[in-house]
């Protein structure tokens, strides 16, 4: 009970900035943490005192704020107005008031700076912010031939401004939330009101104000892991993207974006499989190049997932193939079982990929070269593996490597060892009964109420049309339906959305 009155006694900041100062002590770590910055200062007679945080604050700007504050005791006199006149000399565009304790603290953890006025029971916040981070360029996993060079970065701030560049409609809003116990990261949703749905932005809403954890140090993906309770589905259930044109593009077709801070991925809601299969060069060239580019990556994810299985079945039941394809399979005995052959090779090209993310690129590349040429060549030799799995393997992570989406090509190559031990088990029923239940599965996925399987179950034709087929821009006239959005209709010329 004595901690509870002591905290309601906290909820307001005091008049006494004695006080003030001494729960920055007991709570903020003031004198004990570095970084935790305080300045002192008597204007026109009255007591000021200054609180934020030493790289998180550009410091230019602190000292010329300190500059008009102290050139006040020149040029005024003392008056009851102080907190006017103190606040019409603060040369920033952005100047707040709160009047709790929380807030004010929340605000300088921030990277804001707080002042206080003796006698006062509040403090004007400063927006001085200059967070520590690298300049917009483009994503080393979205690379185009032709387009913009710049994508999003880990400052929300940076984020939120290169969306706005490309789409100055005053009906785009960003709102923020804190997420986060401890950390309070700051999360935005941004939308365009009048084109998303308002039940999904209001599910998106609900949803990240029900988190309650600590705090969120690993962004956007335990954000997806709360907002759509994803467990050990390995599926990815929103689309990250690190392109701004990217996100600008879905902002218009009516999905919610959600901006978190210290990510430089932004999640792209709700998605579904097909959403996860495309890329930006689609769209940045014509559109019959875009729908070859298309088309080969379709085929590409395809190979990623049935090719090794069914080359697999093929070898273990050699009737099942036409006399012209009688060739597929290895053509002599090995002491080592074909799926062990498969499962290792498939495991050994994983241990490669998590290899070169932990390597430097120059020592990366060595790594492949020593891997493909001595490692798969020697195995070959001395016949612990067939040269037909090698071949096999090495075009399933082709087509791995060809999935747009890390997220999707990681899931479906989980899925294709399942089926490859399901085909080794029970061999062409296995084949069958593994792709029905895995095509059940995704069946059953309904992200934010969305379809996973959408345009393909529930059945649109002029949406599976449009996915198979790049459309002209001009002749792209509706909106997606998955996303349900207020106007279906995309903005003609000389009309206004209502």
């Amino acid at each position: 009970m004595g901690e509870n009155k002591a905290e309601k006694r906290f909820r307001e900041i005091p008049a006494d900035l004695k006080r003030l100062e001494q729960y920055f002590k007991d709570r903020v770590g003031l004198g004990t943490s570095f970084d935790i910055g305080h300045r002192k200062l008597v204007i026109l007679k009255s007591e000021i005192h200054i609180y934020y945080v030493n790289g998180l604050c550009d410091t230019q700007f602190i000292v010329e704020l300190l500059k008009e504050l102290v050139n006040l005791n020149e040029k005024e006199k003392p008056s009851e107005s102080l907190p006017e006149i103190i606040e019409n000399r603060l040369v920033h565009e952005s100047v707040e008031h709160v009047k709790t304790f929380d807030e004010l603290v929340d605000q300088v953890l921030s990277g804001l700076v707080g002042i206080v006025i003796e006698g006062e029971k509040q403090a004007m916040i400063v927006d001085v912010r200059s967070y520590p981070g690298r300049e917009p360029e483009e994503p080393d996993t979205e690379k185009v031939v032709r387009g913009s060079r710049d994508g999003y970065v880990e400052n929300m701030i940076v984020n939120t401004a290169l969306t706005r560049r490309r789409i100055r409609d005053e009906r785009l809003r960003f709102e923020m939330i804190k997420v986060g116990e401890r950390s309070k990261t700051d999360v935005a949703i941004g939308y365009i009101d009048g084109v998303a749905n308002p039940q999904l932005v209001d599910t998106v809403k609900k949803e990240l104000n029900n988190i309650h954890i600590d705090g969120i140090s690993m962004a956007d993906k335990t954000v997806e892991e709360f907002l759509l309770k994803q467990g050990y589905n390995p599926y990815p259930l929103v689309r990250y993207t690190e392109r701004a044109d990217v996100g600008s593009i879905h902002l218009l077709e009516g999905h919610v974006l959600i901006f978190i801070d210290t990510s430089p991925s932004v999640m792209i809601a709700p998605a579904t499989f097909i959403h996860h299969m495309q890329h930006a060069e689609e769209y940045r060239q014509s559109p019959a190049v875009g729908t070859f580019v298309r088309w080969t990556r379709f085929l590409g994810i395809w190979v990623s997932i049935f090719l090794l299985p069914l080359w697999f079945l093929y070898a273990m039941e050699p009737s099942l193939l036409p006399e012209k394809l009688a060739y597929i399979g290895p053509n002599k005995e090995s002491d080592i079982p074909l799926i062990i052959q498969i499962l290792i090779a498939d495991l050994g090209i994983e241990f490669l990929r998590i290899a070169a993310i932990h390597t430097p690129t120059p020592l990366s590349t060595a790594m492949g070269l020593i891997a493909a040429v001595l490692i798969g060549q020697i195995a070959v030799d001395v016949g612990l593996f067939h040269s037909e799995v090698i071949l096999y393997v090495s075009i399933a992570a082709i087509g791995t490597f060809s999935t747009p989406s890390y997220e999707l090509s990681v899931a479906n190559k989980i899925f294709r060892m399942l089926l490859l031990i399901c085909v080794a088990i029970f061999k062409a029923p296995g084949f069958i009964v593994g792709v029905t239940i895995y095509l059940l599965f995704l069946i059953s996925l309904r992200p934010l109420n969305a379809p996973y399987l959408w345009p393909i179950l529930p059945f649109n034709p002029i949406a599976l049309f449009q996915i198979f087929m790049r459309r002209p821009v001009p002749g792209s006239l509706l909106r997606p339906s998955i996303v349900r959005p207020r106007n279906r209709v995309r903005q003609r010329p000389g009309e206004s959305e209502k």
